[in-house]
């Protein structure tokens, strides 16, 4: 399905949502690899256990937590926890 033969008031209001959000053209690519499937995206962006091997053994100085908890958005506290 092609651009111009989308018409962009009947879509469905998640659609709309989506090509409000990322274009028209890359609505269709979400749909195309994605339709038809219920899609839960996590809170976290990133994976809290490639975050725990990226940490193993190393030496976590309270400075430093919080530079990984500001930059990757999870709390000092579960840095403190998963380093031990």
């Amino acid at each position: 399905m092609t651009n111009e033969r989308i018409d962009y008031d009947l879509l469905n209001e998640s659609y709309k949502d989506l090509v409000d959000i990322i274009g028209m053209d890359n609505m269709l690519k979400v749909r195309e690899n994605f339709g038809g499937s219920q899609l839960q995206l996590p809170m976290k962006l990133y994976d809290p256990t490639a975050i725990r091997e990226m940490i193993q053994g190393e030496e976590l100085n309270p400075q430093k937590i919080r530079d990984l908890s500001h930059k990757y958005g999870f709390s000092p506290r579960w840095f403190r926890k998963v380093s031990k």
